[in-house]
C-alpha cells in the first residue's frame, strides 16, 4: 500500500538465523555479505565462515512464511490465477492463507489495476438487503480447491450502503495518481444494523457452502490500513465499523479467528486507541465490555530508490516499522501471547506500480532481500518476545499484462520468478530451529538503522529434523550493483551422526539458477514467445539445483563444505543421512 502519511517511511559479526527442521533432518538458511560498497571487482570473492551448531534448538520452525495477497480478488479463478494458487498451496498444503482486498465491493467481478468487484451486496427498491454470493464462492472455493485458505478481509463498502457512493469505481493506472483509488468503497456505512447484518449473513453462507471446521480455520479481519484514506471516516467510526463486523462473525460463527486492525505501519495512536477499545472498553454493536482479539496484525514496507542510475533498497524502513509494531503489541500485557500477523510485508509500497526505484522485482535481488528480512524479522520476534504467526507477501499475478511488467508479483504470464522460488526453499524447512552464527552477516542493529549499505548481508538460518540438515543462505546487499561473491565455508556441528557418508544437494537462485528473467532477455525480450521459448521459461522458473559433491563424510560429529555464492543470490544446503549416533 502507499504510505499516505509517511508511515513507511553495525557491530558485531555475529547472526541470529532461524533454523528448523523434521526431527532428525538439520535445515540452515545462509546470508552473504561483502566488504565493499558500490562497483566491485567481481574477479575477487571474501571469505565468510558460517556455523551451524546442531546440539543448540532455537524450538519449532513456524512456518510464518505461508500467507499471500493481492489488492485484486478476480484474478485468482482466472487462468493463470488458478495455476500459482496451485503452486502457494503445494508449498505447504492446508497451512497457506490469501488475504485480498475488494471481496464486498459492489461490480460485475471485471478486475482492473488495483480494483475488483463481487456484487455481494444491493439494496432493492425498498431498501431491502439483497445478498449474492456467487463471485465470493468462486474465490474461495478456487482457494480451497488448491490447498489454500481464506484470510478474509471484510470490505470494502457496497455501493448502496455507503454514505458518499459516487464516484464509486475508479480507472486507476500507474500514470495516475494514487489518490484517484479513494473511490465511494471508501465510506461508512449508512446503516451500521445493515453492515452487520451483512457480514452476519455471508459469515453463515460460507459456513453452510464450506462447513464449520474449514471456516473455523480462516482469519476474519476488518477493512485495510483504516489509519489512511482506504477509510474516509473517524477512528472512532471505523472501531465501530470493526465492532459491528465482528458482532456479525461472530454471530454466525461463535468459534471465529477474529483479528485486526492490519493497519499502514505500526499504526502508532490508531492502533494503540484499537487495542484500548477492544480490550477495555464498551463495543458499540453490543454493548459488552470488550471486542475479541484472536490475532492482531499491521503492515510494514521497504522503501527502494533510484539512484546514480540503479536501485537502492531500504530494508531498514521495513525493519524499523517491523520493530515497532512488535514494541507496540508488547506494551499491552494481554496481548503479550496473542498471535501476530504482518498482514502486508514487503519491499515497497504498491504492487501494482512501475518505475525504475521498482526494478528489483523480476531479479533475484527480490529473492534474496526477502531471504535476509524475513531471518530479521524472527529475529526481531525473539528479541520483542512476541508470537509471531505470519509474514504476509502482499504479491500475486496481474493477468494478461505484459511479461516482465516490472509489478511486485510471484509469476509473469504462468512464468515463476525468482522470488516464488525462495518460498519453495522456506517449505522445506520444518522441524526445530537451531543456531547459527556468520561472520559475513550484518548485525541486526546496523540493518535498523542504515540497511545493508557497506557490506553485504551474507548469513544463515537452519533447521534439525530426524534425516538431515537443511540450511538458507542469502547473500544480499542494498545497492543493485556488481560485486564480488562470497566465499562461504559452512561448518555443521554436533550432527546427530559421528561419522561415515552423508548425501548433499544445493538448490540455489542466481543469476544463472532459478532465473527466467535472464533467459528472456537472452531471448531478446519476446512479448509473444514461441511454444519452444515458454516452455523453456517456465521451466527456468522452477528451483534449480546447483553441481555439489556426491557425498560428503562427517566425522567426529562435523561436517564442513564450501561453494561460493555471487551477490544478490540464495542457497539451500540440503544434508542427509541414512543413520544417526544413536543407532
Amino acid at each position: 500500500m502507499v504510505d499516505m502519511k509517511t508511515i513507511y517511511s553495525a557491530s558485531s559479526q555475529t547472526c541470529s538465523p532461524f533454523i528448523a527442521a523434521p526431527t532428525g533432518l538439520l535445515i540452515v538458511i545462509l546470508f552473504a555479505c561483502g566488504a565493499q560498497t558500490g562497483v566491485a571487482d567481481e574477479t575477487a570473492s571474501f571469505p565468510v565462515v558460517i556455523h551451524v551448531d546442531a546440539a543448540q534448538s532455537l524450538g519449532e520452525l513456524k512456518p510464518v512464511w505461508r500467507f499471500f495477497g493481492a489488492d485484486e480478488p478476480n484474478y485468482a479463478y482466472m487462468k493463470d490465477g488458478r495455476k500459482l494458487l496451485a503452486e502457494l498451496g503445494e508449498l505447504r498444503p492446508g497451512q497457506v492463507y490469501f488475504r485480498t482486498h475488494n471481496l464486498l465491493t459492489s461490480g460485475d467481478g471485471t478486475p482492473a489495476l488495483k480494483w475488483g468487484s463481487t456484487g455481494a451486496y444491493k439494496q432493492d427498491a425498498d431498501g431491502k438487503p439483497v445478498y449474492d454470493w456467487e463471485i465470493t464462492d468462486r474465490i474461495f472455493a478456487t482457494y480451497l480447491e488448491r490447498g489454500v485458505h481464506p484470510y478474509v478481509e471484510i470490505g470494502f463498502m457496497p455501493k448502496d450502503l455507503s454514505t458518499h457512493p459516487d464516484p464509486y469505481q475508479h480507472h486507476w493506472s500507474p500514470q495516475k495518481r494514487y489518490e484517484e483509488i479513494f473511490t465511494g468503497w471508501a465510506y461508512p456505512p449508512t446503516d451500521y444494523d445493515k453492515w452487520e447484518e451483512l457480514v452476519y449473513e455471508w459469515t453463515k453462507h460460507c459456513v453452510e457452502k464450506f462447513g464449520r471446521d474449514e471456516v473455523e480455520r480462516w482469519y476474519w479481519e476488518v477493512w485495510n490500513e483504516s489509519n489512511i484514506p482506504y477509510w474516509k471516516g473517524s477512528p472512532a467510526e471505523f472501531r465501530r465499523l470493526h465492532d459491528y463486523a465482528i458482532a456479525g462473525v461472530r454471530r454466525a460463527l461463535p468459534t471465529a479467528k477474529v483479528g485486526g486492525p492490519d493497519a499502514a505501519g505500526d499504526g502508532g495512536q490508531f492502533t494503540r486507541d484499537f487495542f484500548q477499545h477492544c480490550l477495555h472498553e464498551k463495543n458499540d454493536a453490543t454493548g459488552q465490555l470488550g471486542t475479541p482479539l484472536d490475532f492482531v496484525s499491521f503492515h510494514a514496507k521497504g522503501k527502494p530508490e533510484f539512484v546514480g542510475g540503479h536501485v537502492r533498497m531500504g530494508v531498514a524502513d521495513e525493519l524499523r516499522t517491523v520493530d515497532a509494531g512488535f514494541k507496540l503489541i508488547a506494551s499491552f500485557p494481554e496481548l503479550k501471547n496473542t498471535p501476530i500477523v504482518i498482514g502486508e510485508c514487503d519491499p515497497d509500497t504498491c504492487a501494482a506500480c512501475q518505475g525504475p526505484q521498482l526494478g528489483y522485482r523480476n531479479d533475484p535481488l527480490y529473492a534474496s532481500y526477502t531471504a535476509a528480512s524475513f531471518a530479521r524479522i524472527l529475529e526481531l520476534a525473539r528479541q520483542d518476545h512476541v508470537n509471531l504467526d505470519g509474514i504476509l507477501t502482499w504479491a500475486f499475478e496481474f493477468e494478461d499484462q505484459p511479461y516482465f511488467a516490472g509489478f511486485r508479483v510471484l509469476v509473469t504470464n504462468g512464468i515463476d520468478l525468482p522470488v516464488l522460488n525462495v518460498f519453495r526453499m522456506f517449505a522445506k524447512m520444518s522441524g526445530s530451529g537451531v543456531v547459527v552464527t556468520s561472520d559475513g552477516a550484518v548485525p541486526l542493529d546496523t540493518m535498523l538503522a542504515h540497511g545493508v549499505r557497506e557490506h553485504a548481508d551474507v548469513s544463515a538460518i537452519a533447521s534439525l529434523d530426524r534425516d538431515g540438515v537443511f540450511v538458507l543462505v542469502w547473500h544480499y546487499h542494498e545497492e543493485d550493483l556488481p560485486g564480488p561473491e562470497a566465499d562461504v565455508s559452512l561448518a555443521l556441528d554436533h550432527l546427530p551422526i559421528k561419522d561415515g557418508q552423508v548425501t548433499l544437494e544445493q538448490f540455489q537462485v542466481d543469476a544463472e539458477h532459478s532465473n527466467p528473467v535472464a533467459a528472456w532477455r537472452k531471448m531478446g525480450e519476446p512479448q509473444s514467445p514461441t511454444p519452444a521459448q515458454l516452455a523453456e521459461l517456465q521451466h527456468t522458473g522452477q528451483l534449480a539445483q546447483a553441481e555439489t559433491p556426491p557425498t560428503l563424510n562427517v566425522a567426529d560429529f562435523s561436517l564442513k563444505y564450501q561453494f561460493a555464492l555471487p551477490r544478490q543470490s540464495v542457497a539451500l544446503v540440503h544434508v542427509t543421512w541414512t543413520h544417526k549416533a544413536s543407532d
